[in-house]
């Protein structure tokens, strides 16, 4: 197996409206990096990949993980310093509400599986649709998107399938369009911005009387978008859910893939492992292993509404305990560097891609 950094669990395993606008000074740094994914021209052929013989290659993804011998410290207490106000992006459908508590956890329709290939290998990871100006992003690890170490900048066939269960894709498939993550993540692989903003086409199902494609629409508009929050104090409780796939490194496999999990606490901050490059990650005890990568991470989960704000994906994981069972996610802070790189994504288009006949190819122009 080659050995990756940042990658998805496995003993640890690198796993409208806006509140604030993003002032960037002009001799600042770069923050936002972005690539493309797919044309319209290869939406086909990504989709017969993904779906021909009933989805055989969905159920054949694996993990996106390697097994790593070092497993990211809680090194001290305290948070990490803020780069300017705290600030939230409403989910769909909550603009003008508020929040509210509910003790029973109903699974949110708006997390999901995305699937790629690398270098002719299947994996899987965790994602989830997040608000937008046209209902059309999806929020992941920045190593669910970009190939770090291989000669591509972007992983192959990206898609996003929400509400996966069994092989079943509910709500279609949602073929990536392109990708934002931050700067420093896409040059540097540098852990403490691992995460990245997807935009998606239209979402594609199949009827099977009339043998053609389907245009479902937009992802926001079938399963909504969690809102977004960044500058948050650490420590408040979160939801983080995903689809964990990879054995604990003693063997076991608990979890298969094939459903959704969720693990709830409070995080805690810095969490350090300078092998892959991170510094102040923050950390949530949970036993999610490989596949869980790219899962949000909720603050102010409303179980009635299955709505809160993403404060994190994750992003690493491992035993800290040294019992051979994964333990402990982890994911980078986000702060207003983080929204900005969603910001950048935040106002895109993508449209459909099936025509009038049944076939794919974009039809729609913008």
């Amino acid at each position: 197996m080659r050995k990756r950094l940042l990658l998805p669990l496995g003993g640890l395993a690198a796993t409208g409206l806006l509140a604030a606008a993003l002032v960037t000074p002009a001799t600042a740094a770069p923050t936002v990096s972005k690539a493309k994914l797919a044309s319209p021209a290869k939406a086909a052929d990504i989709i017969d990949f993904w779906t021909a013989d009933s989805g055989a290659n969905l159920k054949a993804a694996k993990a996106y993980g390697a097994e790593h011998k070092r497993v990211p410290k809680h090194v001290s207490t305290g948070g990490p310093a803020a780069d300017g106000k705290p600030g939230v992006v409403p989910a769909i459908g909550d603009e003008k509400k508020t929040g509210g508590k509910s003790k029973n956890v109903n699974l949110p329709k708006t997390v999901g599986r995305a699937f790629f290939v690398i270098d002719g290998d299947i994996y899987a990871c965790s994602a989830s649709s997040i608000q937008s100006q046209y209902r059309n992003l999806v929020a992941t690890a920045g190593h669910c998107v970009y190939d770090i170490d291989g000669n591509s900048q972007t992983v192959d066939r990206w898609v996003f399938v929400p509400g996966y269960y069994d092989g079943k894709t509910p709500f279609g498939v949602y073929v990536g369009k392109q990708a934002f993550t931050h700067y420093d993540f896409d040059v540097y692989e540098d852990g403490d911005r691992d995460y990245a903003f997807v935009t998606v086409y239209n979402g594609i199902g199949y009827d099977d009387k009339k043998d053609v494609h389907v245009d479902l629409g937009s992802l926001g508009k079938n399963v909504g978008g969690q809102g977004f929050a960044y500058n948050q104090k650490v420590g408040q409780p979160v939801y983080a859910f995903g689809y964990p796939a990879a054995p604990h490194s003693d063997g076991d496999y608990v979890f298969t893939g094939e459903k959704m999990k969720w693990c709830y606490g409070k995080p805690v901050y810095p969490i350090v492992e300078s092998s892959v490059k991170v510094e102040e990650q923050i950390g949530l005890k949970c036993s999610m292993t490989g596949g869980s990568s790219g899962g949000p991470w909720i603050l102010k989960y409303n179980s009635n509404r299955r709505l809160g704000y993403i404060n994190g994906v994750t992003s690493l994981g491992g035993d800290t305990d040294g019992n051979n069972r994964s333990d402990m996610i982890t994911s980078a802070y986000f702060d207003g560097e983080t929204y900005g790189v969603y910001k950048a994504a935040l106002p895109l288009w993508s449209g459909s891609l099936v025509k009038k006949d049944g076939s794919i190819g974009i039809t729609e122009t913008r």
